[in-house]
């Protein structure tokens, strides 16, 4: 949990002071901030796990789309289940894009 900074903002011109208001030319608010480096790290972690839901995503594509052929049901429910254990094993090579899920890719 990031260590928030409690400051004071203008209303009106947006100036910012820490740690206690101004004399009284401007009408404050309290905020909260957070320090840079914590915000980036939010940030990155973000995109990883953007990234691992866009995997994610591609993965369930393909098991929502799959038809098996009759009698290939569990060639293709094999296939489906190695993809997901690819992917398992490494989320950011299984991050595929959205429209190149091939539905047919298990039959």
């Amino acid at each position: 949990m990031p260590d928030y900074i409690q400051a004071w903002q203008c209303v009106g011109c947006g100036k910012i002071e820490a740690p206690q208001p101004c004399i009284g030319v401007c009408r404050d608010r309290k905020i909260l901030m957070v320090g840079k480096d914590e915000h980036e790290q939010v940030l990155a972690e973000l995109a990883d796990v953007q990234q691992q839901l866009q995997g994610l995503q591609a993965v369930l594509l393909q098991l929502a789309w799959s038809q098996p052929r009759d009698g290939q049901w569990e060639r293709c429910w094999r296939a489906l289940q190695l993809r997901a254990r690819e992917w398992i094993a490494d989320p950011g090579e299984g991050a595929v894009e959205i429209g190149a899920v091939d539905p047919s890719a298990g039959s």
